[in-house]
């Protein structure tokens, strides 16, 4: 509960800067906390805007399906490779080096393949949430201490008691930082999609208020 408070402080305090720094600067560039309710409840009535519920439900299935596409390859190759450590050792630099490149050079060809679809926006949220959980698990799986895994072999562990008993909980720290990141650029991936190119969704209606200059709350 402690802590529940803190953040809850935290955040107020926040919200409170904020709002004084918006009302200090220029109301077209700045916008305060306190304006935001009285803006949605005029995007929601204009007419000239596309209806927002349908718009958001599908952003957040495209999330949603993209996230578990990214946690379920990620997993399964980060074990795979994590596991095997000399196949691990051989691939691992060449997913480091396709980490680092910007994930919008990738953009135009998912859109090509899969067209102006949510499976392009779903595509493009996978390869971007993939890559860190599946570095997370490789590093999480050689973070945990071979002392463990000696104590627990000696001890008569089968092969799935050691993995559950031992390496999940050595590793759960790094694994859980890594969906963290993999939840995160997967709501990227699926949002920067729909601005670039999408026939719907809230990129969509982002794209679509911009061309209507409505731009001011």
């Amino acid at each position: 509960m402690k802590i529940w408070l803190w953040r809850a402080a935290m955040l107020l305090a926040a919200l409170a800067v904020w709002e004084a720094a918006a009302r200090m600067l220029s109301t077209i560039l700045y916008v305060g906390p306190s304006r935001l309710p009285g803006a949605l409840g005029r995007v929601l009535a204009t007419r000239d805007l596309p209806p927002l519920a349908g718009h958001v439900w599908l952003t957040l299935g495209e999330i949603a399906a993209a996230y578990a596409l990214a946690v379920a390859g990620g997993l399964w190759i980060g074990f795979l490779l994590g596991l095997r450590k000399t196949v691990g050792r051989i691939y691992e630099p060449l997913l480091a080096a396709l980490y680092a490149v910007p994930g919008v050079v990738w953009y135009p060809s998912l859109m090509l393949f899969f067209g102006l679809g949510p499976a392009s926006k779903i595509a493009f949220g996978v390869l971007l949430g993939f890559f860190p959980v599946t570095l997370s698990v490789l590093a999480g799986i050689r973070q945990v201490p071979a002392t463990l895994v000696t104590v627990a072999l000696s001890m008569g562990a089968k092969p799935w008691t050691l993995f559950c008993k031992v390496m999940l909980p050595a590793m759960a720290s790094t694994m859980v930082g890594g969906l963290r990141s993999g939840l995160a650029l997967s709501v990227v991936g699926v949002l920067v999609g729909e601005l670039l190119g999408a026939r719907a969704g809230l990129g969509y209606v982002i794209n679509y208020a911009y061309g209507l200059m409505m731009v001011k709350l």
